[in-house]
């Protein structure tokens, strides 16, 4: 498991862009806000945790309906189905969500800091969205696996994908944006939310794999 870990980093690094148009597209998303608001720091530094969830989740998103292409074009998928069984097939793919998000989304952590200073979101609040970034968005990942192997067998699934991942992935964009503004505004918790954002994660980390294996065995 640990070398399909890395075959599948490997080739999401390699496959180019991926990584690189999530974080311009989450910069987009982010930059834009000001404009439209306007310069009200308050009002940017109170919104601010929201933004930056609401830009990781669209950008997790893309490359989502590719999780599967690659290995049933080059034949890779078909073998995992005749050589694992079912319970291998689910954890197949949970290390290919964890890799897939290694690749693409982790980059979208990393750089939630900086973005948080377009929005004047104070210290406090840079680091509790990003922890909460951190624990959250392997959730959406899992979620979109779900997705992904629904529509693994049409040649254009993208929107598709984004269609069905988004109302599930609503639960985990409102204790992650719950989560980090408890951490800045009072009186509201932070460790309520944070705990209940990663038991969704526990459990999509379980629910998804299996739910997306299920799928790939019934695609064709």
């Amino acid at each position: 498991m640990f070398a399909l870990y890395l075959r599948e980093v490997r080739l999401g690094v390699r496959a180019g862009g991926g990584a690189l148009t999530g974080v311009l597209f989450f910069l987009a998303v982010v930059a834009v806000i000001p404009f439209g608001v306007g310069p009200d720091l308050d009002l940017l530094a109170r919104i601010g945790p929201a933004v930056l969830w609401i830009g990781a989740l669209l950008a997790s998103l893309l490359g989502l309906e590719r999780l599967f292409q690659a290995d049933r074009e080059d034949g890779s998928l078909d073998m995992l189905l005749i050589a694992d069984g079912r319970h291998m097939l689910a954890l197949s793919v949970f290390v290919k969500c964890l890799a897939h998000w290694t690749a693409n989304v982790l980059p979208l952590v990393a750089v939630a800091p900086l973005l948080g200073l377009f929005m004047n979101v104070p210290p406090v609040g840079l680091a509790a969205a990003t922890l909460t970034l951190l624990i959250g968005t392997p959730a959406i990942t899992f979620i979109g696996a779900v997705g992904a192997a629904l529509v693994v067998a049409l040649p254009r699934g993208g929107l598709l994908v984004s269609v069905l991942i988004l109302p599930l992935s609503i639960p985990v964009l409102i204790f992650g944006v719950a989560a980090s503004r408890g951490a800045v505004a009072e009186p509201d918790p932070f460790l309520p939310p944070f705990l209940i954002l990663t038991a969704l994660t526990l459990f999509f980390a379980v629910i998804g794999p299996a739910a997306a294996a299920l799928a790939l065995r019934n695609a064709d």
